[in-house]
């Protein structure tokens, strides 16, 4: 099974991320200009909180402020899980299974170097099946 670190080098550099000051309207923007379903939440370097859609759209019900008034400090997960580059996919959908989340940010050294969604494990662990696969029917056909 493949580690975080190797996920993450075969996708995007760079993290979407916005401060806990800006506005969950600007939140909003950068993550459909980013096309992802979260945002880390940054105090400069350091990762403070994970506001994504399902945040907004559970929290914004009885809020009764718009998304331009509302700052993303209000909405956003404060107690964050993240994971190391060091573990490795299966280790990382068992976590985000067992938690129900769909993002988690990873971390070396307490920095952040990238995020791993369930998407990106869900793909990783059907290519590496496929790979199993094709690998059984080469011996069988051999």
């Amino acid at each position: 099974m493949k580690t975080l670190r190797q996920i993450l080098q075969g996708k995007w550099r760079g993290v979407a991320s916005v401060s806990p000051d800006a506005t969950v309207h600007d939140a909003l923007k950068v993550m459909g200009e980013k096309q992802v379903g979260a945002v880390l939440v940054l105090e400069g370097e350091r990762l403070v909180g994970v506001f994504s859609e399902r945040d907004y759209a559970r929290k914004n019900m009885d809020h009764g402020k718009t998304s331009r008034e509302t700052l993303v400090r209000e909405f956003m997960t404060s107690k964050v899980l993240w994971v190391e580059p060091s573990q490795t996919v299966e280790e990382c959908m068992a976590l985000m299974t067992e938690k129900h989340v769909r993002h988690l940010p990873v971390l070396q050294d307490g920095k952040v170097i990238g995020v791993v969604s369930i998407g990106d494990a869900v793909k990783e662990m059907l290519s590496e099946q496929q790979f199993i696969i094709e690998q059984l029917e080469h011996y069988i056909h051999g």
